[in-house]
This record gives structure tokens, C-alpha cells and sequence, in this order.
């Protein structure tokens, strides 16, 4: 005897909030794909993007620091996981659809190129009179498109709800417009869950990993006020961090930004007294949100960040080295194409070769970019 499908869908009946998205009443896949008997569709959604080639890829990908680094700092992968946990928590105390909003975290990074941003803005400059290149886009194409494990269609066949989730991630940074989805609708509760996610996370972890690398000093960090409020509440006035330190504070300010955007978006919740997931879409305005002190607070992190990490010399020596490669990988495909896998040639012949090429390329590892640049251009390395 198992829990079968309709039971853990009258499960969400009993328990979610009327805000929340229901599996039951999801509005399908594109291809008819039945359900099986013991998982959701949203649950499947979730499997079948863990099961993803572009996922496993994620392991060696850059988050901030190239892999070659160390073997600490976050990749892609580890920072898609941190996503999800945060998403779940938040999913799970707000009384919506968990299985939904970590369908969304595991896959809102899987269109990521190589060496993280700087891949992303060399490739989107490569292909500026082609459509450019966003990863929130090139999520979506690998969802939907990319991935080949069906032999009756293309892509994973998703939900309606988790592709909406994906085309409608947001951050102060990106936001990826995908046709097929109503533009007067915000994402919904579930989606902006994972928004705030990624977010919440990478500020905390980038954090982490920048103390770590020795990059960011704490006589450098006494100048923000999120730091000077976590010192009282640990009631630390050291001036060395250790490892265990370290530690305590990363932990005690996911903590405080969970709590805050839980308080908050409860409070928001209360006041606008939503009937259904549509009115929560309906709404104007993020529902799933920071108070307006820990939001500037944040935003003082992010330019403390880029200013202090992102664009520390180490850091841009690592991107700069990432550009040359990528830049020189695509130009030689594009100057000779047959040096491209076969399926990928095969596709040029229907397909716009920067397209292609772009494809291939932010499929690849870091590691898989460093060694096809050395079998490319390195004379004593064989093809």
C-alpha cells in the first residue's frame, strides 16, 4: 500500500492556503503525458529537472569563483541546493505548493554558460544581432527545447505553472520576458518564492565565500549596518573570524532574511485577504517580500559586494581569462563549424549558426571549456 496521487493532491486541498497553486489543477503539459499514480505533476516536474543533463552540469559550473579555485566555494549546483532549501522553508510556512517552488529554484539557473557571468556577458555581446543570451531564457529553451530524454517531443514537457515560474524569475538584475505567458500576470506566489530565494541566498553565500577567499576584510564589513546588526545580535566584537565565526554569522543572517520576508509577506498576505493563485498574479505589486529596512540593508549588501568582491582584482582577472576563452571557443566554431560535435553541425543547417553555437558553448563546464580552448588552440594538446 502506497500514498497515491490523489491522495497527496486532496493533501494540498486540506492544507495550503487558497493563494497557493494546486497540482490538481494544474493546467497540463504541452505534450499528454498520464500521471503516475504515487507523484504530483509538480513533484515530476521536480524529478524530471534533477534528472537533467543540465542539471548534473550545474556541479561545475561557476557561482563566483571558477572551479579550479578550491574545492570550497560554492558552484552552481551547491548554490541551486541552497535555493531550494530556502524556497522550501519559505514554501512550507506560507502554506503553498513546496513541490512547486522547488521545481522553480532546481531549474532557475540550468541555462547558466561556463564561468557564471562573465560567460553569460561575452556570449550575450557574440550574439547581440542574434537575439542575445540570458540565462533565464536559456533555462526556459533547455525545459522546453534542449533537453532530449522523449522520444516524442523536446524538452522535458513541464507544467504550464513551473514553465511560468521559470520564464517569470525575476532579480534587480534579470528579467526575461517569454512569450506564451499573459505579461499583465505576475508570477505566482510559488514563482516569487523562488525569486526572493535566489536572491536571499547568493547575497548570504557570495558573502560566505567572499570572507573565505580572503577578499572581503571585517574592518571593510563594520561599515554596513546588516553586519553591525548581526555583531549585537551575536554580541561579537572580535576582529578575527574565525572558521566557526564565520559560521555563526552566515547562518544567523539566512535566519534574519527568512524571518523578515516571512513576517513581511505575511503582513502583505493579511492586507490584501487573496481568494485564489489568480489574484495573487493579479496583484501589481511583489507580494513576497523584504521589510523596508532589511531591503535596504540588502541593497547596501549588493553594492558592498560588487564593489568589494565582484570587482576585486582577483575576480576580474578570473573573468577576464573566462571572456578570452569563450570569445575565442565560439569564433573558431563559427569560423569553421565542422570542428562542432555532429549534432550540433546538424542543427546548422536549419538553425542560425550563432544559435547553435551559443547552445553548445553554455552547455559546456568549466572544466569542458578550459580543455576545449587548450584542444583548440594549444599545440601540444591532441583534439
Amino acid at each position: 500500500m502506497f500514498v497515491t496521487r490523489q491522495q497527496l493532491e486532496q493533501n494540498e486541498i486540506g492544507t495550503l492556503a487558497p493563494y497557493a497553486l494546486l497540482s490538481r489543477e494544474s493546467k497540463g503539459r504541452v505534450y499528454p503525458d498520464p500521471e503516475p499514480q504515487y507523484r504530483t505533476a509538480f513533484q515530476r516536474d521536480r524529478d524530471r529537472i534533477i534528472h537533467s543533463a543540465a542539471f548534473r552540469r550545474l556541479e561545475y559550473k561557476t557561482q563566483v569563483f571558477v572551479n579550479d579555485e578550491g574545492d570550497y566555494y560554492r558552484t552552481r549546483l551547491t548554490h541551486t541546493l541552497e535555493v531550494s532549501q530556502i524556497g522550501r522553508t519559505l514554501a512550507r510556512a506560507l502554506a503553498v505548493n513546496e513541490d512547486l517552488v522547488e521545481a522553480i529554484c532546481l531549474a532557475h539557473d540550468l541555462g547558466h554558460p561556463p564561468f557564471g557571468h562573465a560567460g553569460e556577458k561575452v556570449l550575450d555581446s557574440l550574439t547581440k544581432d542574434h537575439g542575445g543570451f540570458n540565462h533565464n531564457h536559456q533555462s526556459y529553451r533547455i525545459v522546453t527545447k534542449l533537453e532530449r530524454r522523449y522520444p516524442d517531443w523536446r524538452g522535458l514537457n513541464l507544467t504550464h505553472e513551473t514553465l511560468e515560474g521559470i520564464a517569470k524569475h525575476e532579480t534587480e538584475y534579470d528579467l526575461t520576458p517569454v512569450t506564451g505567458y499573459d505579461p499583465t500576470l505576475r508570477g505566482s506566489i510559488e514563482a516569487q518564492i523562488a525569486n526572493v530565494s535566489d536572491e536571499l541566498a547568493y547575497n548570504a553565500h557570495d558573502l560566505d565565500d567572499g570572507i573565505q577567499a580572503g577578499l572581503l576584510r571585517v574592518e571593510d564589513l563594520k561599515s554596513l549596518e546588516i553586519w553591525q546588526y548581526l555583531c549585537d545580535e551575536l554580541q561579537w566584537t572580535g576582529t578575527i573570524l574565525d572558521e566557526l565565526t564565520r559560521h555563526r554569522f552566515i547562518r544567523e543572517l539566512v535566519g534574519i532574511e527568512v524571518s523578515d520576508v516571512l513576517e513581511a509577506t505575511t503582513r502583505k498576505l493579511d492586507e490584501l485577504d487573496l481568494k485564489s493563485s489568480e489574484d495573487a498574479q493579479r496583484y501589481d505589486h511583489p507580494i513576497v517580500v523584504h521589510s523596508e529596512k532589511l531591503e535596504q540593508m540588502n541593497a547596501a549588501l549588493k553594492r558592498f559586494l560588487y564593489e568589494n568582491m565582484y570587482y576585486h582584482f582577483r575576480m576580474v582577472r578570473m573573468a577576464t581569462r573566462a571572456e578570452r576563452f569563450i570569445r575565442e571557443i565560439f569564433k573558431s566554431y563559427l569560423n569553421n563549424p565542422r570542428q562542432l560535435p555532429r549534432e550540433y553541425q546538424g542543427q546548422l543547417e536549419n538553425g542560425d549558426p550563432y544559435r547553435v553555437i551559443a547552445d553548445y558553448v553554455a552547455s559546456m563546464t568549466d572544466r569542458s571549456a578550459t580543455l576545449e580552448y587548450r584542444r583548440l588552440f594549444d599545440p601540444v594538446m591532441r583534439p
